[in-house]
């Protein structure tokens, strides 16, 4: 068989429809209002899950709610009431620019830092991409 009639034969075994379900399961953000303060107490665990700093997760929340904030051991401290579906939302920008692969769109990606410029590396597929948004 030359190399045509085996690419044939391959595209013919293939299933009809493959089923994407994503490894990455961001968990929604678990928190409270105290006084004029948000309070997020699973940050980091979420920051744990998609394989970041929770420093640098935290830096981008803060600069995307244009708000204050602190990290303490347990939980996050937002110096400003803000509802949990908008930290849910910045939280999904984060994953979907910082974490999952342009190329490959898998979650197995680390941040590398070469001079003045943040890389995604991929670890499935080996591409490396600047990162497009300053944090």
């Amino acid at each position: 068989m030359n190399y045509e009639d085996l690419l044939k034969k391959g595209k013919k075994e293939l299933p009809q429809k493959t089923v994407e379900t994503s490894r990455l399961e961001v968990p929604k953000v678990i928190g409270h209002i105290q006084g004029n303060k948000t309070i997020v107490t699973n940050f980091h665990q979420i920051a744990s899950l998609i394989g970041r700093d929770p420093n640098h997760l935290l830096k981008f929340i803060l600069k995307e709610l244009a708000a204050p904030g602190e990290l303490s051991s347990t939980a996050l401290s937002i110096g400003t009431k803000v509802p949990a579906s908008k930290i849910n939302d910045k939280i999904a920008v984060y994953v979907k620019s910082l974490v999952y692969c342009p190329e490959c769109k898998r979650p197995d990606t680390k941040l590398v830092k070469e001079s003045n410029i943040t890389f995604i590396k991929c670890s499935a597929c080996g591409a490396k991409s600047p990162v497009k948004i300053k944090v």
